[in-house]
């Protein structure tokens, strides 16, 4: 079964039993920079520098990309491009629900409802279907921990895993140091067009930023 980046990102996030998303805000940025990305691959929107332009509106025909494309449209309000990170700051908050809903329609979670303390609503999504995200993990050792040389998907996957400091999502238990060179590496490589790289430099921009006033926030 092939999903898209953003549901990989949002099934490695995914708490294997309760269902419950770990790292939400940080994984929430990685989800919209991937669902970002795969609009530019599938040439329905142009990043150049900071900003972003949708060019065009016809479907994809891949759902999860598809229902991005009316909500932007209306986000541009007819200009002809805005700030990248504007996008991924709007989106970020739902982005992860849009893609656990399409895991679920997919089958390979499924969805549970129940009560926090016998009031309050709480979704959680375990897994029904395990293949899927084995085949992801194995197909990131490979090229992670074992050196293969990286598909453009996959090393899509890993540069926005990396740029969102999800390396415990993605190698459980194993030191971030022990990873973190080779998926940099890998995010710098000449793996996509200049157009996905530079969406990417300004998704990490955005965290960046969005760290920097949580920190002061909180101080």
């Amino acid at each position: 079964m092939t999903i898209t980046l953003a549901e990989e990102i949002t099934l490695l996030s995914l708490d294997d039993e309760s269902g419950a998303v770990k790292q939400r805000q940080s994984v929430g940025w990685a989800v919209a920079g991937a669902i970002l990305l795969e609009l530019v691959v599938a040439e329905r929107v142009l990043v150049s520098g900071k900003y972003l332009e949708l060019v065009d509106t016809s479907p994809t025909g891949e759902e999860l990309l598809d229902g991005r494309i009316p909500l932007m449209q209306t986000w541009m309000r007819g200009r002809s491009k805005r700030r990248v990170t504007d996008w991924l700051t709007k989106d970020q908050a739902r982005a992860i629900g849009a893609a656990v809903e399409r895991l679920s329609g997919r089958g390979v979670v499924v969805e549970e409802r129940r009560k926090a303390l016998g009031v309050f609503p709480v979704r959680r999504y375990p897994e029904a279907d395990g293949a899927v995200e084995r085949a992801l993990r194995e197909r990131l050792a490979s090229v992670v921990l074992k050196g293969t040389e990286p598909d453009e998907r996959t090393a899509g996957l890993i540069a926005l895993v990396h740029s969102a400091k999800l390396h415990g999502l993605a190698f459980p238990g194993r030191p971030r140091k022990e990873i973190a060179a080779r998926m940099a590496e890998i995010a710098e490589g000449q793996w996509a067009a200049e157009s996905v790289r530079a969406a990417i430099r300004d998704m990490q921009m955005a965290m960046a930023a969005i760290t920097v006033v949580t920190a002061a926030a909180a101080g």
